[in-house]
């Protein structure tokens, strides 16, 4: 467990070097900040996650948690909310980013490849405004993060199933950040038992600890693990920034429950495996690249790690050629 006084220390005495896409470094302190994206007028804000060690899984919940273990982990950032249809929108239609631009889309944004414009209505009549953007592949969510990454120098990327857990977590080793009573759920949730069957404005809730907003509930979110059930069994123990990687397109891992999960599925230790039935109704042959028309309840959250990849690293994360999916 981490001691705020810990956390304290490291908030106040790391510096972050971070690699710009024009060839030139800056560096930031690691503490909150907003990240503005040029030319939208618009901006979202990260919160530094640092370096620790915690016990992942748990020993009383189902056999894919178990057995419990030690992870270690280098600092991050993460965003305080889930990503919404206010910005997501604008990686999704070029025409609409275009004439919402303060000025014209450089050539490396105007030649991004971008989603299929869905053919269903991807809010499932849930709305947008403030909302999380919801339904989107993982493959969507990780070029969603290279429109940002062109928009703004800045690195970003999926977290993995061990960083989202320790950022839920925030020290705490309960079955929820807060406690084991699911009953205090309501003050930070959206779930089965408060919903009303939608999604809800990001930030309504009172964050964790470490001012992640609705990590647990309102919608599940996407990591860059695939999912495997034995996992834990065959990780290194201790395990240091573990990463499990696959060439197959099913199952990856998605974590937090969603405004249409019971209490039990929002417990940190949680896991959850996408599927190919949530494009069982896409008419497409192959099917969409981009959505999942069965998945309202599936949303991301941004990363940004503290020491940024190589640019060859970079390349090679956001430029992987999609799976096609029959």
């Amino acid at each position: 467990m981490i001691t705020n006084l810990r956390r304290t220390a490291l908030l106040g005495s790391v510096a972050a070097v971070l690699l710009i896409g024009s060839g030139y470094q800056v560096e930031d302190p690691f503490e909150p900040y907003q990240q503005e994206v040029p030319g939208t007028g618009m901006s979202f804000s990260m919160v530094p996650i640092p370096e620790g060690s915690f016990r992942m899984g748990s020993n009383n919940g189902d056999p894919d948690e178990s057995p419990a273990h030690t992870v270690e982990l280098a600092p991050f950032w993460m965003a305080s909310h889930e990503v919404t249809w206010d910005l997501f929108e604008l990686f999704l239609d070029k025409g609409f980013e275009t004439s919402t631009s303060e000025g014209p889309l450089s050539p490396e944004v105007d030649g991004l490849t971008r989603p299929s414009i869905p053919y269903l209505d991807m809010t499932f009549g849930m709305g947008k405004e403030n909302k999380p953007a919801i339904a989107m592949t993982q493959y969507g969510a990780i070029q969603f993060c290279r429109w940002l990454y062109l928009k703004t120098g800045v690195f970003f990327r999926l977290p993995t199933e061990a960083e989202w857990e320790y950022a839920a977590r925030a020290g705490s080793e309960t079955a929820y950040f807060f406690g084991d009573d699911p009953a205090d759920l309501d003050k930070y949730a959206w779930y089965e038992a408060n919903s009303e069957g939608i999604t809800h404005e990001v930030g309504k809730k009172e964050p964790n600890p470490w001012g992640l907003y609705d990590i647990l509930g309102n919608v599940n979110e996407w990591t860059m693990d695939h999912y495997d059930p034995e996992a834990y069994k065959t990780r290194e123990k201790p395990a240091e920034n573990p990463l499990k990687v696959s060439e197959e397109l099913y199952p990856k891992v998605i974590r937090g429950g969603s405004y249409d999960s019971e209490a039990a599925l929002l417990k940190s230790s949680k896991r959850f495996a996408s599927t190919a039935e949530w494009k069982r109704i896409d008419p497409q042959i192959p099917k969409s690249q981009w959505w999942f028309p069965e998945a309202p309840f599936l949303g991301m959250r941004l990363v940004r790690p503290l020491n940024p990849p190589s640019p060859e690293e970079i390349a090679d994360y956001y430029g992987k050629t999609p799976m096609e999916d029959y």
